[in-house]
Parts: C-alpha cells; sequence; structure tokens
C-alpha cells in the first residue's frame, strides 16, 4: 500500500485497516496507560477482536466517506495515529483527532501527519471547517491545535464523562482560507 513521508527522520503515515490489528494492538498495549490519559482508545482495543473490530469500524466509515483512520510509523513501527473521526461532506466539515505511545512523543509527528491530513480535507476534499477537541487538561494535544495554526472557539465545560471524572473539552478549528493562507505563507518561507 502507499505511504507518505513526514519527513526526513524515517516517520510515515500509512492506512491503518483491519488486517494490521496484531500490530495496533501490540502497539495499543505499549502505551495503554498513556494512550489512556485522556482518549478511550486504549479501552477500545484490549485483545486482538476488539482491535479488528475497532480498525473494522474505521474501514466502514471510509467506504462511506464518513471517516478514516491512518497510523504513524517511525522507523517501521507503529508508534501513533491520526484520524478523522468525523468526515461529512454535506456540512463540509470534518474532526481530526490523534493518539501517541510515549515513543512517538514529542518529535512533531501528529502536528506534521495532521497537516497531510488536513491538505488533503481542504484541498483536495473541499472541506469548510475542521474541527480539533481535546480535553483542557490535555496540553500536548492543544499544543498541536496551537502549531497548526487552529483558532481556540470554545470550552464545552464539563462535556466529556471520562474514568469518572466530566472534563472540560476546548474546541479549535481551522476555515478552508485560513488553512490556504497558513499554507501559503509555509510556502513562501520555505523559499
Amino acid at each position: 500500500m502507499f505511504a507518505i513521508s513526514l519527513g526526513d527522520d524515517g516517520a510515515e503515515l500509512r492506512p491503518l485497516e483491519p488486517w494490521r490489528a496484531e500490530e495496533f494492538l501490540a502497539h495499543i498495549d505499549r502505551g495503554r496507560e498513556f494512550i489512556g490519559q485522556y482518549i478511550g482508545l486504549a479501552a477500545a482495543a484490549t485483545d486482538i477482536e476488539s482491535a479488528r473490530g475497532f480498525l473494522q469500524s474505521y474501514a466502514e466509515k471510509q467506504a462511506a466517506d464518513g471517516g478514516r483512520i491512518y497510523g504513524i510509523w517511525q522507523d517501521g513501527t507503529l508508534v501513533g495515529g491520526v484520524l478523522f473521526r468525523v468526515f461529512d461532506t454535506a456540512l463540509e466539515y470534518c474532526e481530526v483527532g490523534c493518539w501517541l505511545e510515549p515513543s512517538g512523543a514529542g518529535r512533531g509527528l501528529v502536528t506534521r501527519a495532521v497537516r497531510v491530513l488536513i491538505d488533503w480535507a481542504v484541498l483536495e476534499r473541499g472541506m469548510h471547517r475542521v474541527e480539533w477537541m481535546a480535553a483542557a487538561g490535555n496540553t500536548a494535544s492543544l499544543k498541536v491545535a496551537q502549531r497548526l495554526g487552529m483558532t481556540r472557539d470554545g470550552v464545552l465545560r464539563e462535556a466529556y464523562p471520562y474514568r469518572g471524572v466530566r472534563h472540560d473539552m476546548e474546541v479549535w478549528s481551522v476555515l478552508a482560507p485560513q488553512w490556504r493562507d497558513l499554507r501559503a505563507a509555509d510556502a513562501a518561507s520555505a523559499r
């Protein structure tokens, strides 16, 4: 299948398909507690059957043009991923999300991978609004939204019950005209 280089450090973005369930589960097992700090993904893949089922649900979303999931590989090892949790072509809106195991953190992998997803969503698929939602305490995730040039739209107070606590959720977004301007500025500064 295809792989998109995320830079000269050996990082790649690839489709994360059901046939990769064993590799996905091993990755989740390596980072279960770290991944599960703010998101329920770690609880969604606890054995090979649930891992395959989770990936199959995204294969079905992709087939219906309602979502997609990709893995981030560093030097041949799956260390994280990004996804379109929601992909609504009628409303021209999508929501991106991410996760990483500890070995992938601090390298800019998510920022680079999400940039690829937003480019595709806006420039290829015509999305007008791309959202990013993160628990208010998830500073690493909020910093990604900032690095991507997103705007903080607001806070959904106590909107996300997780592990017995109701978390505030921050909503960030970038609109297509903003994204095009940001990418043009990036291209100009790279010259």
